[in-house]
């Protein structure tokens, strides 16, 4: 559609959309109450959703219109947002040329070469232009073109720091259904990305790009691939590159824009104002929604008005960089406008991990209910502050950040904002903690245990927790992640981690979150280490070396061990300095040095013994007598093989002593004592049959009949541990009577 008309609709961007609020719809004007919006108590009754004390009260003006966030007006407020990012006007001139710039020949083809990599076209701007509307809208029009699909990531923090490009490329390689080992550093990601992308069709559209090695680490080696990148300025390391860039809006859709919030008749009786007015925003959509929603919350002020009270601000520094004067001036007439709790309940948003709120977050935040963090969200993307990303969750727009940040550093208290983070880390440790329980089976002490929680952190099922852990995922990681760079709140990242990390493993189990358990273990190995902490060091670093040996990184892995055995003996824990050991001796074992692998298992083996822990001894003998084996020393393998049975019947292991019942058969086989090894294989099959593990027994049973076959055994025993084999894994039932090789 295109902008002509007076209330044509112009999408803006990501750092100023005022896209429209969530479906759930507003009480009719007649019957809202002042009590029914918890952020729209008339300024006559204002108090906090907290219960704080009553604010100061607001200007003549503002009182006499009833308040901006009353209930007639906070209904009027949802129908003027109601038709707001549905459409995009204006822009024709930009898209034109973005469009001309796909088809146009590159470096490569006039050089009489095929384009190696895929094209890149650069939307440079301002935060608060439009640069990511623009660039959305080029996406939804080529998205036939590019049958593979659209991949969007953001490539700068809300806080402004660039993302590690190794997290955007796991992202993006997830989403085209690939994977990575766990720990993969930055080069290896690229490559399985662009191996991905190979004989693809994809257009993938990078927003707030930080710098051109962004661009240059993601960009496709498939020339039929296209890149939409968006940046504050030229990306020169980026070879070929087409920009664009963005400026204000046209005076058609800029008065359009405004005419979505403030309806067309206020429009239509003093045009001359309404173009003044977009005059002195330049044209910038992001300001353009504030005026809009400070308009659209006052119905009676008309756009003279709004006009005079941005002309009457006193200057402030802001106004000195004249990009972003527009946008100060915009922000300081809206958010001056709001009652000092609501206000202070939008600045503490910026505390959101990526800038993401939704109710239980902003009720944290504030320390007020849910239902009036909901319904302060609502009010807040409606006024074109906030813009909804999905059911009720909300993002705060980029050129919005910093400035509630400096209101944020300028009128709370340090305590308080360190206050607000606590009770936001600590919701989510308790989520996480039902989401876990939640995993249990039904009738189990856990499930009991979440029934007696608040009902809004209860769930209902196992799915359903595991549905929200999935949708949060990246929110709180970026929450954990936050906690641990900010150093002001250790003890609460730490529990924050550790509540994550059991409900990854609970609905994922190991193997499925090992990606995601690999960074929240590098986060506790950083809290330890600056808290210096010991045990929690050695023991982020044994996780670490468990997923880097998974991964192949053996030599990694080894490293890592060993430091976490340094940390463990400094910490006189002999729980982790056992593992360690251990997890030394597994490592040389996979790298098939048998010597080492036997000295380090040796070493743990004697720091089990001294504390009289049977079941890890036995686990040790039979390690040893398999590095033993492996090394050809059959006589020293019997030997841990023996003792591996007998610490397995002091511990009332059976399915362990059937296995070192089995392995000291295979020893006496292989040193040259047949008539032992086949009473032993015979041991071993009757051990088996108690042992409880099917899938053991069955494995069991066909080795003792191979062997007995081997050794001249009696034949008739061999085929009826064959027989018993096949019914196993057949799912039959076993028959439990005497065999002939078991005395019975």
């Amino acid at each position: 559609m295109d902008g002509s008309g007076p209330v044509a609709e112009q999408a803006v961007d990501t750092d100023g959309e005022p896209a429209a609020p969530g479906e759930r719809q507003p009480p009719p004007a007649a019957s809202a109450s002042p009590a029914s919006s918890a952020p729209g108590r008339p300024p006559e009754d204002e108090t906090s959703p907290s219960g704080t004390p009553p604010r100061q009260r607001r200007s003549a003006a503002d009182a006499q219109d009833g308040g901006v966030w009353s209930g007639a007006t906070r209904a009027v407020l949802f129908a003027a947002a109601a038709s707001v990012g549905r459409g995009f006007a204006g822009r024709r001139r930009e898209l034109l040329s973005l469009r001309a710039d796909i088809e146009r020949a590159g470096l490569d083809t006039i050089a009489g070469r095929k384009a190696a990599r895929s094209r890149v076209l650069l939307i440079a701007g301002r935060p608060g232009w439009g640069r990511t509307a623009l660039a959305e809208e080029l996406a939804r029009r080529l998205a036939d073109d590019y049958p593979d699909g659209v991949l969007s990531a953001r490539l700068t923090t809300s806080a402004g720091d660039p993302v590690p490009t190794e997290r955007t490329a796991r992202e993006l390689l997830g989403r085209l259904g690939g994977s990575a080992p766990p720990g993969a550093d930055e080069d290896d990601l690229s490559e399985a990305l662009r191996e991905a992308l190979e004989g693809k069709r994809v257009l993938l559209l990078l927003d707030d790009v930080a710098g051109a090695e962004q661009v240059d680490a993601l960009l496709p080696d498939e020339p039929d691939c296209l890149v939409v990148a968006v940046s504050r300025g030229p990306l020169t390391g980026v070879p070929d590159v087409r920009p664009c860039t963005v400026g204000g809006l046209d005076v058609s859709a800029a008065v359009g824009l405004l005419a979505q919030y403030t309806g067309p008749t206020r429009i239509t009786c003093d045009p001359v104002a309404a173009q003044s007015l977009v005059e002195e925003c330049a044209g910038q959509p992001a300001a353009l929604v504030l005026v809009g929603g400070w308009l659209a919350a006052r119905p009676q002020a008309s756009v003279a008005d709004a006009l005079a009270r941005l002309r009457e601000l006193p200057p402030d520094e802001g106004d000195l960089d004249h990009g972003a004067r527009p946008l100060t001036r915009a922000f300081r007439l809206a958010y001056a406008a709001l009652p000092s709790a609501v206000a202070r309940m939008l600045r503490l948003l910026v505390l959101a991990p990526g800038g993401s709120a939704d109710a239980q977050i902003a009720s944290a935040l504030a320390g007020c209910s849910v239902a009036d963090g909901e319904a302060a969200l609502e009010g807040f993307a409606a006024y074109g502050m906030l813009r909804p990303r999905g059911t009720g969750r909300y993002l705060v727009p980029g050129c919005l950040d910093p400035l509630l940040r400096e209101r944020l550093a300028a009128e709370e208290r340090p305590a308080e904002v360190e206050l607000a983070r606590a009770r936001m880390l600590e919701r989510a440790v308790r989520q996480l903690h039902a989401c876990r329980l939640a995993a249990e089976p039904a009738g189990s002490p856990g499930r009991k245990k979440l029934a007696g929680m608040p009902k809004p952190l209860r769930f209902s099922s196992s799915a359903e927790a595991a549905g929200w852990l999935e949708e949060r995922l990246p929110t709180l990681i970026e929450a954990a992640r936050m906690a641990v760079e900010t150093g002001q709140l250790d003890t609460l990242a730490r529990r924050l981690v550790a509540a994550l990390t059991h409900a990854l493993s609970a609905h994922r189990g190991f193997e499925g979150a090992a990606v995601e358990l690999y960074g929240l273990h590098q986060l506790v190995l950083d809290v330890a280490r600056r808290r210096d902490l010991p045990v929690e060091r050695a023991a982020a670093l044994l996780n670490l070396g468990d997923l880097d040996g998974g991964a192949g990184r053996v030599d990694k892995a080894l490293a890592r061990y060993k430091s976490a055995l340094e940390a463990a003996r400094a910490s006189g824990d002999p729980y982790t300095t056992g593992r360690a050991l251990e997890s030394i001796g597994g490592t040389y074992q996979a790298l098939e040095d048998w010597h080492r692998a036997a000295d380090w298992f040796g070493r743990a083996l004697e720091l089990r013994l001294s504390r009289r822990d049977t079941p890890a001894a036995a686990r040790l003998y039979a390690r040893l007598g398999t590095v033993h084996g492996y090394a050809g020393r059959w006589g020293e393998a019997l030997r841990d093989w023996r003792a591996a049975a007998a610490a397995c019947r002091r511990a009332g292991d059976q399915a362990g002593y059937a296995r070192a019942l089995g392995g000291t058969a295979e020893a006496q086989e292989r040193s040259g004592r047949p008539r032992e090894a086949l009473r032993t294989w015979a041991e071993t099959a009757a051990a088996a049959r108690t042992c409880g593990d099917t899938g053991l027994h069955a494995e069991l049973a066909r080795h003792a009949a191979d062997a007995m076959d081997r050794l001249g055994g009696d034949p008739s025993a061999a085929r009826s541990l064959r027989r018993t084999a096949r019914r196993i894994e057949a799912g039959e039932a076993e028959d439990t009577g005497p065999s002939p090789w078991s005395g019975g």
